[in-house]
């Protein structure tokens, strides 16, 4: 069983100034600090030639399970381990892996940026799935709407940054 998710964000910039935006590490940080993540280490480094946009995004985090349902709690603890990575080949075309270590499951899909009037929208879509036998809908369902929560507070994050 797996469960999809899809969601856009929409931005007041051009196109060039969100993947701009998507590579500086700093917005990566404020985006996991609205989400309360306790420790982050986000690293950035460009993929083929300059000027084509590539570049390949890692948010290593560390997230408390406070609040999470016990049994779901019962499977990653007090805090888990998230790393997000992106492989942008292109400055509007970027394939997401999300993994917990250690855990049975994960998530992988892609974020496509466009214009849209005179504007940006960045569209991600991923399928989230668990292999953990009786709880696998539950803990997808469960991921989902937590995954929404946390693009959500990209785009929250992406709007005062490009406010400045």
């Amino acid at each position: 069983m797996a469960k999809t998710i899809t969601h856009q964000m929409r931005y007041d910039a051009p196109v060039e100034t969100v993947a701009a935006m998507l590579a500086d590490p700093e917005f990566r940080k404020q985006v996991c600090a609205l989400q309360r993540v306790t420790r982050v280490e986000v690293t950035v480094e460009p993929l083929g030639p300059p000027g084509e946009g590539g570049k390949d995004v890692t948010i290593d985090q560390w997230q408390p399970t406070q609040g999470m349902p016990s049994f779901a709690k019962k499977i990653v603890g007090d805090e888990t381990n998230i790393v997000q990575r992106e492989r942008w080949t292109s400055q509007t075309h970027g394939d997401i892996t999300v993994t917990i270590p250690g855990k049975p499951g994960d998530m992988t899909g892609t974020a496509d940026l466009a214009e849209v009037d005179g504007g940006t929208v960045e569209s991600v879509e991923l399928t989230i799935k668990v292999k953990i036998p009786l709880v696998a809908g539950k803990l997808e369902n469960l991921i989902g709407e937590l995954l929404l929560k946390a693009l959500k507070a990209e785009e929250t994050a992406g709007q005062a940054y490009l406010s400045r």
